[in-house]
């Protein structure tokens, strides 16, 4: 069963801090919180559970968004909820109202949502993030004080490179 949020993705200012914790709101998680469409995600989501009983699901911002930051990191589950718990930039990533310092799921949840979350559905992220990224990269440069001609200088190549030690030169005589 799942039941669809009308507003998926708060605002960060209503991101409620304990002891009024200042978040700084140039974080990479929150900047790439905000440039996530979840609403069309969501959509898509919602049609995955058909039944209208059983327990609620979680939402796609956190189903979703705990996979990116897992991949991103490359954390084990268990490690993953303990990181969650820690930090309140993932968790306002993953669509927490406020920091909390109870784990959001159990490790044992992360399977379910890679087993809901199909690979279409990673790919359309993806190419929609990248998308968006292009369009960020085509804006002109602040400032006029770097050169791409010394960028291209130093990139050249010096030397070869032996990926493979079983095919390394050696100078050993065979006895």
């Amino acid at each position: 069963m799942y039941k669809p949020i009308n507003k998926l993705q708060h605002s960060f200012l209503d991101f409620n801090q304990p002891m009024g914790l200042h978040m700084n709101s140039d974080n990479r998680w929150i900047i790439l919180a905000d440039r996530i469409p979840w609403d069309e995600f969501e959509v898509k989501y919602a049609r995955l559970f058909l039944s209208d009983t059983g327990n609620v699901a979680k939402p796609l911002c956190m189903a979703l968004g705990a996979l990116i930051i897992q991949t991103k990191f490359q954390f084990s589950d268990r490690e993953f909820v303990e990181q969650i718990t820690e930090n309140p930039y993932l968790q306002y990533f993953i669509g927490l109202p406020g920091y909390q310092e109870d784990a959001p799921f159990d490790a044992s949840t992360l399977v379910l949502f890679r087993k809901r979350i199909s690979a279409e559905m990673l790919m359309e992220v993806n190419e929609y993030l990248l998308a968006r990224k292009d369009d960020d990269n085509n804006t002109p440069p602040s400032s006029g004080k770097s050169s791409d001609n010394d960028a291209l200088k130093e990139d050249t190549n010096k030397g070869a490179l032996t990926l493979d030690a079983t095919c390394a030169p050696a100078n050993i005589r065979y006895p």
